[in-house]
């Protein structure tokens, strides 16, 4: 690479006015590249604050009807449904997370009918149905793999019939994509996209998210037999070959500021979308410390988010999502 000695080199001729530094900005951040969770409950035209994530809320589907409205309008191509679910339909199997009426299936066909130009994203997890907090089925302690995968294709069959039209499995069971995607292809659901939670690392950021879905009081133990090991970045790119190749369209890394390095390295070695998902606990520091007066939240929020389009990202799952569409539009 040839530079320039001084003087006849100066960079900061290019950083000079606010008209050259958006003329020679590498990386640029859109509502294109925003997915926005959203927590959905019971009930009807209310909507529960919660704590931990100021900002958020868990919304009745005709309050999400609403949200998804305003999303499209402000350019935001997708939304993420995360269940809020009654703990009265948490078993061992988890049974409720397949049936076609349960609450994340009836609000992706509301979506789908009242907003058709959002596309609409769900989760492909057991723990919101689980009465153990775990992603898969437990026995004896143990969380099963295999029989965790057949209630995750039924699961995931319900939802493409509900109309979804991204699948997020985020549970990390072994060999779910290619189970997942034979089941959609011979559904006749080909269009159905996967999103696959390829590295989703044992993390102890996810703490308000486990409250805003009602998990975390009912987890015995940790996840730490099937998430990833935040040491392993090798590990990492070996699961994500393995999704591709089992049938992911994209692929997810979670959480997100932590593992820029995960992100800049998949996108480089495979050349297929790579998002992140910028986690509830990553989302409440930031809140908590611009409430604070500690930092600037607003700015804080773009330069956090310009920082996974830098490291090759397609996209973010972000709960800032509308606060970032409404300061692009600004």
């Amino acid at each position: 690479m040839a530079i320039a000695p001084y003087p006849a080199g100066r960079f900061r001729r290019t950083r000079r006015t606010e008209a050259l530094r958006r003329l020679v900005r590498e990386s640029t951040l859109s509502a294109d590249d925003l997915i926005w969770p959203v927590f959905v409950r019971e009930g009807k035209d209310d909507e529960t604050p919660i704590p931990a994530m100021p900002g958020v809320a868990r919304l009745t589907v005709d309050r999400l009807v609403k949200a998804a409205r305003e999303a499209v309008d402000m350019g935001i191509p997708a939304i993420c449904l995360f269940p809020y679910v009654d703990s009265a339909l948490k078993t061992e199997l988890c049974e409720e997370a397949w049936n076609p009426d349960n609450l994340s299936n009836r609000a992706t066909r509301t979506l789908k009918e009242a907003v058709p130009e959002i596309a609409v994203m769900t989760d492909v997890a057991l723990d919101p149905y689980n009465v153990n907090g775990h992603d898969g089925i437990v026995r004896d302690g143990e969380i099963l793999n295999d029989e965790s995968v057949d209630a995750l294709v039924r699961m995931a069959t319900a939802q493409a019939e509900s109309g979804a039209d991204i699948l997020g499995p985020s549970d990390m069971m072994d060999g779910r994509i290619g189970a997942m995607r034979q089941a959609l292809e011979a559904a006749g659901h080909q269009g159905t996209c996967i999103l696959s939670y390829s590295a989703k690392y044992a993390s102890a950021f996810y703490g308000p998210f486990r409250d805003a879905v009602g998990a975390s009081g009912l987890l015995v133990g940790d996840k730490k037999t099937y998430q990833l090991d935040f040491g392993n970045s090798d590990e990492a790119l070996r699961l994500i070959e393995r999704d591709l190749s089992e049938g992911a369209d994209m692929v997810m890394v979670k959480p997100g500021l932590p593992y820029l390095d995960i992100c800049r390295r998949a996108s480089d070695a495979f050349g297929a979308p790579v998002f992140a998902y910028q986690v509830s606990g990553e989302y409440a520091m930031i809140k908590a410390a611009a409430e604070n007066g500690w930092i600037d939240g607003d700015r804080i929020m773009m330069e956090s988010l310009s920082a996974f389009k830098r490291a090759g990202c397609a996209g973010i799952l972000t709960y800032f999502a509308m606060d970032v569409a409404r300061a692009l539009a600004r």
